[in-house]
């Protein structure tokens, strides 16, 4: 299997002619040609894997060759305007994030991994309510969530109680002995989005701090933390942000809680001076204290370039694009849901829709292996989901058709 250059790949001849006229008037259509592809394949898995960004293997060679080859260790702050000061890469990388999830720069800390970024947020959020014993959280939160919840509780004596409820009754669970509320904006099974503004409202009204998992928001859509008035955030950075296996992710704190907040994990990066080797932690300014250790010099790198194809992007733009994809795949695909069995288990509401869209099937598993086999590459999910996820940036109304076609004829026993 080759990559193939996205700018060339030919338009379906069966392709509906209202789906022609979507493409042609896709503001966004030309950010399809920043990102390569293998040629013959539908690639429906950005929720769980985005692409690779054109620009990233040329700023990996060098980073490679130059910075670490050449500059060797004066590419730490060998030139504070130029992209080889790598003390200055996490801070930068940060900024770009923070303009996709509605947060100002020093808000927002780029490292370590979305468990590791979890934990801290969510032991800083319990400290700052110290005579409050309930974290409240969905039942069916992804299960990392729920395992640094229950590693913290029994590292703090287990004097917390995790109360699961199911998503849809948050709200009605809120009371003024929930201390935290941990969420996950955009449910990684189904595709349901919870309404973040409104639930961070209702728990500042109940005296509780929010810790949201954007894990499947940022980049998907627009989203804005400082206009919801949430407390914490975390999410990846190799899904939507398309930095790549493994990518750094980000941890979101709101300004009001810099001076409070308490950092779990200190480390000398998080130090105001780190090369002043003080024996006592003094915190950084802003929510870069909660970085503990020494930037990923390679993956931030590909991360940076990565989040290039943002650049120039309104979010409002690409969440009506989103919406349009998914409400055409949710279209084309009702007479197949009725032939076959399938049920959508993403809501049909815009505002309850990330940006991706969940079918429980019979045989899940099986018929994701020969959807791939096909070249429509989406994602299982035990016990029985089928999970297809849209990306603005490189997805076209021709993928989704092309997509629909590839089902049909799965779900119909045709060989490839």
């Amino acid at each position: 299997m080759t990559l193939t250059d996205t700018q060339t790949t030919p338009v379906p001849a069966d392709l509906p002619a209202d789906l022609l006229d979507l493409d042609a008037r896709d503001p966004l259509a030309h950010k399809r040609a920043e990102f390569l592809l293998p040629a013959g394949v539908v690639y429906l898995d950005g929720n769980s894997l985005g692409p690779l960004h054109r620009s990233v293997p040329e700023r990996i060679e060098r980073v490679l060759r130059g910075e670490w080859g050449e500059g060797l260790i004066r590419s730490w702050t060998a030139n504070a305007e130029a992209a080889l000061d790598w003390m200055a890469l996490p801070d930068r990388v940060a900024a770009k994030i923070a303009r996709l999830i509605g947060a100002r720069p020093h808000e927002v800390a780029v490292g370590d991994s979305t468990s590791v970024n979890l934990f801290k947020a969510l032991a800083a959020a319990l400290a700052l309510v110290p005579d409050r014993r309930v974290i409240l959280t969905d039942a069916d939160n992804f299960p990392t969530d729920l395992y640094v919840a229950q590693g913290l509780n029994a590292l703090l004596g287990g004097r917390y109680e995790l109360r699961r409820v199911p998503n849809t009754e948050i709200a009605a669970h809120l009371s003024l002995e929930i201390a935290v509320t941990l969420l996950t904006e955009v449910d990684y099974r189904t595709g349901r989005r919870l309404d973040l503004a409104g639930l961070s409202a209702q728990a500042r009204e109940h005296g509780a701090l929010t810790v949201w998992d954007l894990a499947h928001s940022a980049g998907a859509f627009e989203v804005d933390l400082n206009g919801a008035g949430a407390d914490f955030a975390v999410g990846c950075g190799y899904k939507y942000l398309n930095g790549g296996p493994g990518a750094p992710a980000f941890l979101f704190v709101a300004e009001r809680h810099h001076a409070g907040a308490p950092v779990a994990l200190s480390g000398w990066m998080g130090h105001a001076d780190p090369f002043e080797m003080a024996r006592d932690f003094v915190p950084a300014p802003g929510a870069r204290r909660f970085v503990p250790g020494t930037p990923q010099v390679l993956s931030l790198s590909a991360l940076d370039a990565a989040l290039d194809a943002f650049e120039g992007v309104e979010m409002a733009e690409l969440r009506a694009k989103s919406l349009s994809l998914t409400d055409t795949f949710i279209g084309l695909m009702e007479p197949l849901c009725a032939a076959h069995g399938l049920m959508l288990v993403t809501p049909r509401a815009h505002a309850q829709r990330g940006s991706q869209v969940s079918y429980r099937a019979p045989d899940a598993q099986a018929v994701m292996r020969r959807l791939v086999e096909r070249g429509v590459i989406g994602d299982f999910r035990t016990p029985d989901i089928l999970r297809f996820g849209f990306t603005p940036l490189y997805h076209s109304h021709a993928d989704v058709w092309r997509a629909v076609q590839g089902i049909r004829a799965v779900l119909e026993g045709q060989t490839p």
